[in-house]
């Protein structure tokens, strides 16, 4: 690879991180900055706390917004910089490092790219997970914890973070079910692109005669909706139960009824809560978790319709298998809906699931 040609790498990332930046409207964002600012300086606004919670939230996300774009244009201005440099002069250190930051250009580029085309209706929301094991007992239960450690990972390396709302154990090992909410700036719009059937093959260690095999785990994604005017809960749609806590927690957690469970009845949606403080707590994030659902519905439903007015035929339902991680007797992860695919199994386990989730925006964008 020559100066030249990393030159031509940095002109073609400088062109994408232009467009990126004409897409997310940076004129708008300013000015919608400077009347969040308005707000701040108003000492009314935090007389309703949630009301300063969102100000503050959405005027967090414009300038980081903004600021990564700055620094992009910076990086581009540096190489540029460093390549003339080394047209005059030759050094060693200097090109590899020049080779090596071009590269990180390339990428964050495309990160900025597709960040920008982001613009679902809740993709900058933040985002509810839920993992759960399907048929095969402990092995698929031990397959959730894996799961949960693989996005629990995912989240630490990408600056989010993680907070359990709903967890019920196995009875011998794993884990039967995890909700657990992610924040961070686009959240939603990222792990989206994870909803779904995960499929696990390997030599189980819960079998004394060391057979393979095969367990499945679904992950339900869902936008968190907290004041939503059009999702509208109707209270006779709805029964909501208390019980007692189980799980870890102490003594508090098994003496008091302060665990949520709402049904839906159109829907048939059951949303559970127990590890927040008191019951109160509690029902506030149920009520969350079930608007939020009731939201992804719709928003799938708008999917499905917009996929059959193109003609085309989009497996995005709760029982399609996205993607395979197979420990033996080769090991491969491969997404099925995009073909993407990495045979170093560990680092995927170890949260490196950013090519299949970039991957699967670019081709569905």
């Amino acid at each position: 690879m020559t100066i030249e040609e990393n030159k031509i790498k940095i002109d073609n990332a400088s062109s994408m991180i232009d467009d990126a930046y004409a897409a997310i409207s940076p004129d708008a964002l300013k000015a919608r900055r400077a009347e969040l600012e308005l707000k701040q300086n108003d000492p009314a606004l935090y007389s309703d706390p949630k009301a300063a919670q969102a100000v503050n939230s959405e005027a967090k996300y414009i300038d980081t917004t903004l600021s990564k774009f700055d620094k992009l244009f910076q990086t581009v201005a540096d190489l540029r910089a460093m390549a003339e440099l080394l047209a005059v002069e030759q050094d060693a250190e200097l090109t590899a490092e020049f080779f090596a930051e071009t590269e990180a250009l390339e990428k964050s580029a495309e990160e900025a790219q597709i960040a920008a085309l982001l613009k679902g209706e809740y993709d900058k929301a933040d985002a509810i997970l839920t993992l759960h094991a399907g048929a095969g007992g402990t092995e698929a239960q031990d397959w959730v914890s894996m799961l949960f450690r693989m996005y629990r990972m995912y989240c630490e390396k990408a600056g989010y973070a993680v907070d359990v709302i709903d967890r019920l154990d196995g009875d011998e090992a794993g884990i039967k079910s995890v909700t657990f909410t992610v924040r961070g700036i686009n959240a939603y719009g990222y792990l989206k692109a994870e909803n779904g059937v995960h499929r696990l093959v390997r030599i189980s260690p819960f079998d004394a005669n060391a057979r393979r095999h095969t367990s499945f785990a679904s992950l339900e994604v869902m936008p968190e909706i907290k004041d939503d005017g059009a999702v509208v809960i109707n209270p006779d749609d709805i029964r909501v139960d208390t019980f007692r806590s189980s799980g870890a927690g102490g003594q508090h957690i098994n003496k008091t009824d302060s665990a949520i469970r709402i049904t839906h009845f159109p829907t048939g949606i059951v949303v559970t809560c127990q590890n927040e403080r008191s019951q109160t707590q509690n029902r506030e994030m149920a009520f969350t978790m079930l608007k939020s659902k009731l939201a992804e519905l719709r928003e799938r439903e708008a999917a499905e319709k917009a996929a059959s007015i193109k003609g085309e035929l989009k497996k995005i339902e709760w029982g399609s298998q996205i993607r395979s991680y197979v420990f033996q007797p080769y090991t491969l992860v491969k997404d099925h809906r995009t073909g993407y695919e990495k045979s170093d199994i560990q680092s995927v386990m170890d949260g490196d699931i950013e090519g299949f989730i970039i991957d699967y925006l670019k081709k569905s964008i």
